[in-house]
């Protein structure tokens, strides 16, 4: 890959709004971050026969959230990504990410999810952009971004926000708010600590960040990133390297960060896609009532292994010690969490 495409696609880190966070958790409620939401999980999820030939086992959300038509589950990451432990603090956790259609008439954003794997007890947190007011006074506006991947790495979360690039929230800065009039009933709250602004050479279209995933077998860390593409649009598959110190994108002298590798020979209805070692696992969709497949292998030379995963497969994470890969689907009364055996594929 030449040096020209590769620095034709680029992202740019905006500034941190520690103090409209800091301000927002004192004038709103308090800051409890990741233990806060662990100690009030409030929610249920139950183990489930979950179609497709290569699923080892799975879970289904609460009925609420498996028919919702509001909300609609999208990115995955786990404790796994965020921690050489694979545990934080003895607990295996999984998170995933939910946008919002509005079919009630308000966009109530995104959010994530908090999974005890161990329990399946869970709990959702809004995603939200803290906003100063002339006043002084902060307010949290709902974090209008489709969601698409989520990486869990060291004490950040980063979330895929399509082709506004990415955007990065602190664990620890979860705040538990007094009153829920202002964030759609949530009582927990994750805002935005800045953002990755996508940005391209002049002629080159910016990168569509639809989904993401963390390669830990690589040195540095890198966070791989696709894009869901039909017909004529791209399906570039692109790789940034990590800080391994402060978990940020690694960054060039000009502020930007750049990535590693490129590759536009990335397949159809992609939704999501990580790395282990030099194999790819890319999880593509086949409409609402066909099962989904993985493509494994590289690009150019993927193979393709049909009715594997459920209707409507989205976002993929790996988790190294158990060698498994885990995914989720979207459609309602359809909505499943699931693990698949890495040995199951075949290059």
């Amino acid at each position: 890959m030449s040096r020209d495409i590769l620095s034709s696609i680029h992202l740019r880190r905006t500034d941190e709004n520690s103090a409209d966070i800091d301000a927002a958790a004192e004038q709103l409620g308090r800051r409890t971050g990741l233990a806060g939401v662990l100690a009030h999980l409030n929610r249920q999820a139950v183990r489930a026969r979950v179609p497709g030939r290569a699923v080892d086992w799975g879970f289904r959300w609460s009925d609420d959230d498996l028919n919702s038509q509001h909300w609609w589950p999208q990115g995955i990451t786990t404790s796994a990504d965020a921690s050489d432990t694979e545990d934080i603090d003895g607990r295996r956790l999984l998170m995933t990410s939910w946008y919002s259609k509005g079919a009630d008439g308000r966009n109530g954003g995104s959010r994530v999810t908090v999974v005890d794997l161990d329990t399946l007890e869970y709990r959702h947190v809004l995603l939200v952009a803290p906003l100063r007011r002339s006043d002084g006074q902060v307010e949290l506006k709902p974090l209008l971004a489709h969601a698409g991947g989520l990486v869990w790495c060291g004490p950040y979360l980063h979330v895929a926000g399509t082709r506004r690039g990415l955007f990065s929230c602190l664990v620890d800065d979860i705040i538990r708010v007094e009153s829920t009039e202002d964030t759609f009933g949530y009582r927990y709250v994750l805002p935005v600590r800045f953002a990755y602004d996508a940005d391209a050479s002049e002629g080159v279209e910016k990168m569509r960040y639809s989904f993401l995933s963390l390669d830990r077998g690589s040195t540095p860390p890198q966070l791989v990133a696709g894009e869901y593409g039909v017909a004529d649009m791209t399906r570039r598959l692109v790789r940034y390297p990590l800080d391994p110190k402060t978990f940020h994108l690694a960054a060039h002298e000009d502020g930007t960060s750049r990535p590693v590798w490129l590759d536009e020979r990335g397949m159809g209805h992609m939704q999501g896609a990580t790395v282990v070692g030099d194999t790819y696992y890319v999880t593509a969709s086949r409409g609402r009532r066909r099962l989904g497949q993985m493509y494994v292998g590289e690009p150019g030379h993927f193979r393709a292994y049909p009715r594997t995963l459920p209707v409507g497969p989205e976002d993929i994470s790996y988790w190294p010690s158990t060698d498994l890969l885990w995914s989720l689907t979207e459609y309602p009364s359809r909505r499943f969490v699931f693990a698949m055996r890495r040995s199951h594929f075949h290059r």
